[in-house]
């Protein structure tokens, strides 16, 4: 049942219709509990299931309807990915088949233009991995066509082989550091990466690929995000960015668009999260740029993240108004851009404005956390605290409290972060009452619970939630605090 609810907490509303559809169409024989216990689970019943379905208790076959339902699942989700991940890839793969199929009825010459033309379309995209089948077939065949240099194809493989080791290199680093951070959370990121690096010969230069730079930078952001410290990364970035910036003024076309953008993104969310608004603002420009490219065909796969962007850059430099404005337009679908709203509105004192966006959330914090992450359920259960004291929900500000602690304590202390506890605990003191932020105790009792570690290094969304308890002991406006904090 656990296996079964966490599969289907993945997909959207419209995916379970469409699974619904899938189903109906497997249903041979008129079965229709496997689709009856899929709507069950939806609906968040989990109890007695095989009295409901069956009439009476009938353990065996709910067990097998459920191992029928989670085949089905992965299935569905299987063909699903099939279908919208990475098409280009899946063309390569079909054309290299075709080649080895022509090959062994001896077609030879449709075999070698077929082979010659997944080559070149695997090249373009630097998959190095789908790139060796292809040389592995080159060179098994080679014998066959009278003017291939057996010698010139061997160098070509040797050279991917290379590329894709530096792939895998930079992908067993990246579980590396994943690990590192998780088992020593306080652990400089900066030492983390570079024993990462050393240990897999990863040297920031122009050998590596523009595909192997873009996956360093994703390395080096996520280890970033992980430990709410972009700090310790800006010259890892900036070198990085420095070297794809020497590789980029020898490219001629488009190639690497994809990688080009993502980069330019990377490089905006370091900036900004270093309160480095007008150089991020910058690189966003960049980015829409090259988001018109060939003909703006990825467009609509970065236009959230260059929003998200916009919109915190513009909440940040005073321009709130701007970016509540803007966002609702792209909030629909975007966890992030709602969150992000609801903190533009809190920023303004449109406080019901913005609990309304949390009384639409419907989901388990279980459910978000597998869509959006841990941290965001984190930032989401803070802010909707706050809220709701402004709002003086008497009941729900204690309620929200007491849960705060009981599903978030135990990981925040193994994360070593206990000033987001200390910060809940100053909330409900004020809560409980207000005028006593003003007082000499209070204000001593806030020095004790925080390590300050100064405005540069200190994360900006850490010090939003500041600037909250401190415009309470101050009598001020909460924007204008916060403003006042990060620049």
């Amino acid at each position: 049942m656990k296996a079964l609810s966490t599969i289907i907490s993945i997909l959207s509303e419209e995916e379970q219709q469409e699974f619904l559809r899938f189903l109906q169409k497997k249903n041979r024989r008129g079965d229709t509990k496997n689709s009856a216990l899929f709507k069950l689970i939806v609906n968040g019943k989990t109890e007695n299931l095989d009295v409901i379905l069956y009439g009476k208790a009938a353990r065996n076959a709910y067990h097998a309807l459920c191992k029928r339902l989670q085949d089905n699942l992965i299935d569905f989700i299987a063909s699903k990915s099939f279908a919208i991940e990475s098409n280009e890839e899946m063309e390569i793969l079909k054309l290299l088949l075709a080649a080895r199929i022509f090959f062994e009825h001896k077609h030879y010459k449709t075999a070698f233009k077929t082979l010659e033309k997944a080559e070149r379309n695997a090249q373009q995209l630097d998959v190095y991995s789908i790139l060796t089948e292809i040389y592995h077939t080159k060179i098994q065949y080679a014998h066959l066509h009278p003017k291939l240099a057996l010698s010139e194809i061997i160098a070509e493989a040797q050279l991917n082989l290379k590329y894709f080791q530096q792939e895998q290199h930079l992908n067993m680093a990246y579980a590396t550091i994943k690990a590192k951070l998780k088992t020593t959370p306080k652990q400089s990121i900066n030492d983390i990466i570079s024993e990462a690096f050393s240990a897999f010969n990863i040297e920031i230069n122009k050998a590596l690929t523009y595909k192997s730079l873009f996956q360093l930078m994703s390395t080096i952001t996520t280890a970033a995000r992980l430990q709410s410290n972009f700090y310790e990364i800006e010259n890892f970035m900036s070198q990085t960015y420095a070297v794809i910036s020497e590789k980029q003024k020898d490219i001629t076309t488009d190639k690497h668009l994809y990688y080009h953008i993502e980069i330019l993104h990377a490089m905006a969310v370091t900036l900004f999260r270093n309160k480095n608004f007008t150089a991020s603002k910058a690189f966003s420009e960049k980015m829409e740029l090259e988001m018109e490219k060939k003909n703006g065909v990825y467009k609509q796969r970065f236009q959230e993240k260059l929003i998200l962007n916009k919109a915190l850059v513009q909440i940040y430099t005073g321009e709130c108004l701007a970016a509540t404005e803007l966002l609702p337009k792209y909030a629909k679908d975007s966890l992030d851009i709602q969150l992000t709203l609801a903190m533009g509105l809190f920023q303004q004192n449109r406080w019901k404005e913005a609990y309304q966006i949390f009384k639409d959330l419907h989901h388990s914090d279980v459910w978000y956390e597998k869509k959006s992450g841990w941290l965001w359920v984190l930032k989401k259960s803070i802010l909707e605290i706050l809220v709701l004291i402004e709002l003086d929900r008497l009941e729900l500000v204690l309620s929200r409290l007491q849960s705060f602690t009981s599903k978030f304590s135990k990981r925040l202390k193994e994360g070593d972060e206990l000033r987001v506890l200390n910060f809940i605990k100053l909330v409900g003191l004020y809560y409980e009452n207000p005028n006593a932020v003003q007082s000499e105790a209070f204000k001593n009792k806030v020095e004790a619970s925080f390590n300050w570690i100064g405005k540069e290094r200190e994360d900006i969304f850490v010090m939003s939630f500041y600037a909250w308890l401190k415009a309470k002991m101050e009598q001020k406006d909460v924007y204008e605090v916060t403003l006042e904090l990060v620049h």
